[in-house]
């Protein structure tokens, strides 16, 4: 899929030009050029992702949002900028999906992670009620070795009250340590969302820190 998109974006939006979506792949040879910076967007179905790309990128329908896990089944590719690009990954750990599918989605999404050499950073959305699941730590684990800079939105922070979701974040930072970043986010009252857009424009600004030939066993992640 080819077909680009003009999308409106909203006041106070971050540094980036209005985004585009390019097009959207299901094989890694589908993927756009490999230059320039790009920052991913990656967690477990029903995470709120795609409306946490949506509100960081400024526009409302840029991803695709669903109440339905598992929509995100293609690698989608937005353009935030000259050579800059924000990318929609499928989510992972959806039960009512066959076998087959949650493999070739498992793939994919290793296949992007460890290929790209314009991939800069990760977003990893986290439900806050959830906490770090095991394909969430499995995740975590596995990009460490990649250089890659990751953050974690901890999302749907509303649905707990303000303490509950600050002792959350605590309890979260001390299992993620020191060298990934963190943010309780809510779709509702936009908390967090200066603090993800704040991470796109670092990371690409320097974006000279990804560890070279760096390649992990591409079975330790995702297998669930």
């Amino acid at each position: 899929m080819y077909t680009k998109t003009w999308a409106r974006t909203e006041p106070g939006s971050p540094n980036v030009s209005t985004p585009i979506f390019i097009k959207s792949a299901a094989e890694p040879k589908d993927f756009p050029s490999d230059d320039g910076s790009e920052v991913a967007f990656v967690g477990r179905s029903n995470s709120g992702k795609s409306t946490a790309l949506n509100l960081l990128a400024g526009v409302r329908k840029l991803a695709r949002v669903s109440k339905t896990p598992g929509r995100t089944q293609l690698v989608n590719f937005f353009a935030i900028g000259e050579q800059r690009r924000l990318v929609d990954l499928p989510g992972y750990g959806f039960a009512r999906v066959p076998p087959g599918t949650k493999e070739r989605w498992r793939v994919l999404i290793e296949a992007y992670l460890t290929m790209r050499r314009s991939l800069v950073g990760v977003i990893v959305t986290i439900d806050i009620r959830r906490g770090i699941t095991d394909l969430d730590d499995a995740l975590l684990h596995w990009l460490e070795p990649l250089g890659l800079r990751v953050g974690l939105l901890l999302t749907k922070a509303d649905k707990l009250a303000h303490g509950a979701a600050v002792a959350r974040e605590r309890e979260i930072a001390d299992q993620v340590g020191s060298g990934v970043e963190l943010a309780r986010f809510s779709a509702l009252d936009r908390t967090g969302v200066d603090a993800g857009r704040g991470w796109i424009d670092r990371w690409m600004q320097n974006a000279a820190g990804r560890a070279e030939n760096v390649r992990p066993e591409p079975d330790r992640v995702l297998r669930k």
